[in-house]
């Protein structure tokens, strides 16, 4: 049987899918501490010794960082988001399919972004 006559991908192929999100997954809550401590400790270096108009400007570029810091941290708790849903998925045996056409996800695309939805052709839509 080939994969576009299946319904739905073995437990076996889950497993396998399963074990590439949960890296994934500990890497992005890794990846997500590490921007939260930044943003949480980003007052740390002061600059009240120095002159007022360099404070201004530090002060300024301190601000811009943690307003990305707070932008890359929410777009990390998506991602993180996306690959525990794409878990529930596996445990419910609809990973894989597509949402739009029904049909199975090509695995390619699958161990590229394992937390899809769509297949090339929906997205494409």
């Amino acid at each position: 049987m080939n994969e576009t006559e299946k319904t739905r991908y073995s437990d076996e192929e889950l497993q396998e899918f399963k074990e590439l999100i949960l890296k994934k997954l500990a890497k992005a809550q890794e990846d997500y501490e590490l921007l939260r401590s930044n943003l949480d400790n980003s007052d740390g270096n002061d600059v009240a010794d120095t002159s007022p108009t360099f404070k201004i400007l530090e002060e300024g570029a301190s601000t811009l960082g943690k307003e990305e810091a707070g932008r890359l941290a929410q777009r990390q708790l998506k991602f993180i988001q996306h690959l525990q849903n794409a878990l529930v998925r596996i445990e419910n045996k609809t990973y894989g399919i597509c949402r739009v056409t029904g049909k199975l996800i090509p695995k390619e695309r699958l161990r590229a972004v394992p937390h899809a939805t769509l297949s090339i052709d929906a997205k494409m839509q």
